[in-house]
């Protein structure tokens, strides 16, 4: 079977998956890393790598793939140096790569979601994921600012720890929705700017695209 037909037969029900597939990640593999367990930060990789597959059936682009295997370098990179000797160094690298897997995605599942074609559930689906990957981006962003500059958040110490991911994905999801616990909180300029735009995209985003979305593909069932 050419890739081009499998493009076609897979990419949409992809979308269902993938979004089953990050959530895995974001809320039950980085918890039990951040507690320490080995084996969850083990499977982190493998998750990943399923990710640069599923990205690549649904972009059809060898950029993307390019991308997102120089994303799993970084991964390997940042791990092999995490156990030798902990830094810095290691924690932008990991968060260099997941700013990397976050674009490269979006910008994947953006095109096979919102592209020509019949709106059906599984691209709603992708719209929902879009949104979660949003938050991906972020919390490498936020990991990057905060590395760089010690007092950017309140309480929120970013240091390469096994907890870090879950910590700056919170933040990111509290930010996203406009929660606002105010146990976390932005100090810099930059980091401040950064939860901006996040938050704009939290509140705009599902009053606007993913409710046409869901319109769309009530409208063309109603049709059948």
């Amino acid at each position: 079977m050419k890739l081009a037909e499998i493009r076609e037969r897979w990419a949409d029900p992809l979308l269902t998956w993938l979004t089953i597939l990050l959530s895995i990640m974001m809320f039950v593999v980085a918890p039990l890393q951040a507690l320490g367990i080995f084996a969850f930060q083990v499977s982190e990789l493998f998750l990943a790598m399923l990710l640069v597959g599923g990205i690549f059936v649904i972009s059809g682009s060898p950029v993307a793939v390019i991308a997102m295997l120089v994303a799993l370098v970084l991964i390997v990179t940042a791990a092999i140096l995490r156990l030798r000797s902990p830094s810095l160094l290691d924690l932008n690298l990991f968060a260099a790569s997941w700013f990397i897997v976050g674009t490269t995605m979006a910008w994947a599942v953006a095109r096979a979601t919102f592209g020509p074609g019949r709106i059906t559930y599984h691209r709603v689906i992708g719209a929902v994921l879009l949104y979660l990957t949003v938050a991906i981006i972020f919390a490498a962003l936020f990991t990057l600012v905060g590395s760089l500059v010690p007092d950017a958040f309140t309480s929120l110490k970013v240091e390469d720890s096994p907890a870090l991911a879950s910590k700056v994905i919170y933040f990111s999801f509290v930010t996203l929705t406009t929660t606002g616990y105010g146990d976390l909180s932005p100090l810099h300029p930059i980091a401040r700017s950064l939860c901006n735009l996040e938050a704009i995209f939290g509140q705009l985003y599902p009053a606007t695209l993913l409710a046409r979305l869901v319109t769309l593909e009530l409208e063309h069932r109603n049709r059948e």
